[in-house]
């Protein structure tokens, strides 16, 4: 057992190259309209989960999943002592929500999010 926990991956962004029609495919998905409606991000809340449609990918080249943690630097921590590599270190994207990505031995992108 590790010192931080996971909250579970709440968040989950995707990278679309047409932000309108990457809407309406999510809308019919998911069965609900935007909770965040702005040309430079679409996000949804649906059944405890947060889905972003985020325009030309924002060096995404593929969806990253963000697992939600009460200590980000800590979990930081804790994956790269165990061979993780940080990507993105921790930043504050706004209202004091921190994200931060990380890529696994495989070279695959994860994501933490703390929120304050």
């Amino acid at each position: 057992m590790t010192s931080s926990s996971t909250q579970g991956i709440k968040t989950v962004l995707h990278p679309v190259s047409d932000l309108a029609k990457a809407k309406a495919v999510y809308v019919a998905l998911l069965g609900a309209e935007p909770t965040a409606d702005a040309p430079y991000y679409i996000g949804f809340d649906v059944a405890g989960q947060h889905i972003g449609l985020v325009p030309g990918g924002g060096g995404m080249t593929s969806p990253v999943t963000y697992w939600h943690v009460p200590d980000i630097e800590a979990k930081l921590s804790e994956v790269t002592a165990a061979g993780g590599v940080v990507k993105e270190a921790a930043h504050d994207v706004g209202g004091g929500r921190l994200v931060a990505t990380f890529t696994d031995a495989d070279g695959n992108v994860l994501g933490l999010l703390q929120d304050s």
